[in-house]
């Protein structure tokens, strides 16, 4: 069992500590298969009637939950054409889902930085789920700034935020805190982060019944910084077109529309525009059918072949080489304007490569 996920069983309890603190606990994928082994162990287990989640920082256990997927090894592994790529999203969505559908209770606590796959493993939301962020919770799904898209199932929850947020939120790549979290309906508490350590270690005297009762009597109440930013939101992001998106923020008088627009002409312009198109998309999707679709965006994101680019070539590895590997925050964007943006550029990404039975998530329901 991989050292960077340490188990625990207690009172009836399976507990998961990240234990990658020097990267943010950044998922592997050895961290995801033991994520996955021992869900489904735990699944199975009579015994053990609620699983609880954290990450540890570098003083101890919480301070940071997860920075998201292991992005130096998605840029290795493109390079070399190493097939464990395909494997880790492939496996890694497959664990999105089993989180979602999980019969037991599963409580995660997201403090700290819970970016990209972080939020795969801790904020989807089914219905055994409680989502608990603090003050100090900075939330993102930032992968425009890489030339990819919020995955991990980011199409479903994000586009079920209310009104345009989740437009927002996927185009921008937007750090927010752990009220904001539970004002987008991305977290269910805020609570003190002297809490926390009470909170885990009274999990295994309490029913299963009584998880969700407990936290809510620790819960306190949110300030939510983009309260005053909501109507702003749905009148811009609410646009039919990234193009038509950026042109009014960028014809708004306020500083945080220009601001905002700036942003969005800085992000991967190929990638605002299939972005946009999978929110909308993934609102109409169960979660099942949203994870096969982001794991063809996936594919195409890295072998994109209708614009003959791939490895060093495509969006995502020239995004992450600009800001993990060179950090010269510089990325060679191409297209690189937005208005350079054509449909039918961004078309055949939601064309699937694989037939619907050999679909490598085929068998989600």
């Amino acid at each position: 069992m991989s050292t960077d996920v340490l188990l625990e069983e207690k009172g009836g309890v399976g507990f998961i500590t990240l234990n990658r603190p020097r990267a943010l606990n950044a998922l592997s994928l050895t961290m995801v298969r033991a994520l996955t082994a021992a869900l489904l162990a735990w699944r199975d287990d009579a015994g053990i009637r609620a699983v609880a989640i954290r990450g540890s920082g570098k003083e101890g256990p919480f301070g940071a939950f997860c920075a998201g997927g292991d992005i130096r090894f998605f840029h290795q592994a493109a390079l070399a054409g190493d097939p464990a790529l395909e494997d880790f999203f492939t496996e890694e969505y497959t664990l999105n889902h089993l989180i979602h559908h999980y019969p037991k209770p599963y409580i995660a606590f997201m403090d700290g930085i819970v970016m990209g796959g972080g939020m795969g493993i801790s904020g989807h939301g089914g219905a055994n789920s409680l989502r608990i962020v603090t003050p100090r919770t900075r939330m993102a799904m930032p992968e425009t700034n890489i030339g990819l898209f919020p995955d991990v199932g980011g199409g479903y929850f994000l586009s079920r935020c209310p009104g345009h947020l989740g437009e927002y939120l996927a185009l921008t790549g937007q750090v927010i805190g752990g009220a904001d979290a539970v004002m987008a309906g991305l977290a269910d508490g805020l609570v003190a982060v002297e809490q926390l350590d009470g909170l885990w270690s009274q999990l295994p005297d309490l029913d299963s019944r009584a998880l969700r009762p407990l936290s809510a009597t620790k819960f306190i109440a949110p300030h939510a910084d983009l309260a005053g930013a909501v109507a702003e939101i749905d009148q811009h992001f609410g646009h039919e077109t990234v193009l038509a998106i950026v042109q009014s923020l960028e014809a708004a008088g306020s500083d945080w529309a220009r601001a905002t627009a700036t942003v969005l002409r800085q992000r991967s312009p190929l990638m605002l525009h299939v972005v946009l198109a999978q929110v909308r998309r993934a609102r109409h999707m169960t979660l099942a059918d949203d994870l096969r679709m982001e794991r063809d965006l996936v594919r195409h994101c890295f072998h994109t072949g209708h614009l003959q680019r791939s490895g060093a070539s495509s969006e995502t590895v020239e995004g992450i080489r600009a800001l993990a590997i060179d950090k010269d925050h510089a990325p060679r964007w191409n297209p690189g304007r937005i208005e350079d943006v054509t449909p039918d550029m961004v078309a055949p990404f939601f064309q699937s490569p694989w037939p619907r039975h050999a679909h490598p998530l085929a068998a989600l329901s």
